[in-house]
């Protein structure tokens, strides 16, 4: 695929995805959400970590409202439309795949812009990033994940309070509720991500089960995360970067992972 509204590139294993309208602020066109989903779908293919970050002085604006093919004359009209074909397959590929997913935030990260952010296994932020719930304030209801990302991460009550009152979220109080991982100054940031990006995908094929196993405790009862726990060790202790970890520690040198 041509990439005309995101950037892609891959180096060591390592891909990072780059939304790419900065004068309309990363807003999610018809066009940028086919490519977003066809970067990451090959992200999944072939990298063992990724950045998703945005190009210019934002992350993501949200959905682009002005070029998402709704008919405001149609009084059958239904922006969920993109939800299914385009923002929902992105945030499930983001979820499903191994290799973990870093996204790097500066500037907004508003309506659908939030929720992509904040689906990242890490996220770190420039000290300027900033989220906002701006659903509200064009009379519609949170997507891109949000009413379940924030409620397990942040509970029921901040959640609410972002979703219903529509104020800005800043990266430092993000930081404080536990919300995102990191936040440096704004010229570190793509540093910061990617150097996170490389250690991950040196790591080993483990690093993949490791995530799988997070993201099912947050639905799953006490037992049932025990059950998956056992499954994932024997996944682990099957690979051969298991075995080069045991044979590392026991030569007392740092490991080689081949992913594998």
């Amino acid at each position: 695929m041509d990439y005309t509204k995101v950037t892609y590139a891959l180096d060591d294993g390592v891909a990072r995805i780059g939304l790419n309208d900065p004068e309309q602020l990363n807003a999610v066109s018809e066009e940028m959400g086919g490519q977003l989903l066809a970067a990451v779908q090959r992200a999944a293919d072939e990298a063992r970590a990724v950045v998703l970050t945005g190009e210019g002085r934002a992350f993501c604006s949200g959905a682009s409202l002005r070029d998402c093919g709704l008919d405001l004359a149609q009084p059958n009209r239904d922006i969920g439309l993109l939800l299914e074909r385009f923002y929902n397959p992105v945030l499930a590929t983001i979820r499903k795949m191994d290799a973990p997913v870093i996204t790097a935030v500066r500037g907004a990260a508003a309506g659908f812009g939030a929720g992509l952010a904040l689906s990242g296994d890490l996220i770190v932020c420039a000290e300027n990033a900033y989220f906002i719930q701006a659903f509200r304030h064009v009379g519609l209801a949170p997507d891109g994940g949000s009413s379940y990302l924030l409620s397990r991460a942040i509970g029921r009550v901040r959640a609410m309070e972002l979703m219903l009152l529509g104020e800005r979220l800043a990266a430092d109080k993000a930081l404080d509720w536990g919300l995102v991982n990191r936040v440096v100054p704004d010229a570190e940031l793509d540093a910061t991500a990617m150097a996170l990006a490389a250690n991950l995908a040196s790591g080993p094929a483990s690093i993949g089960i490791i995530k799988q196993v997070a993201w099912a405790a947050l639905d799953a009862a006490y037992d049932t995360a025990l059950a998956l726990e056992r499954d994932a060790q024997r996944s682990a202790s099957r690979s051969e970067d298991f075995l080069e970890g045991i044979a590392a520690f026991q030569e007392k040198r740092k490991p080689s992972f081949s992913g594998r």
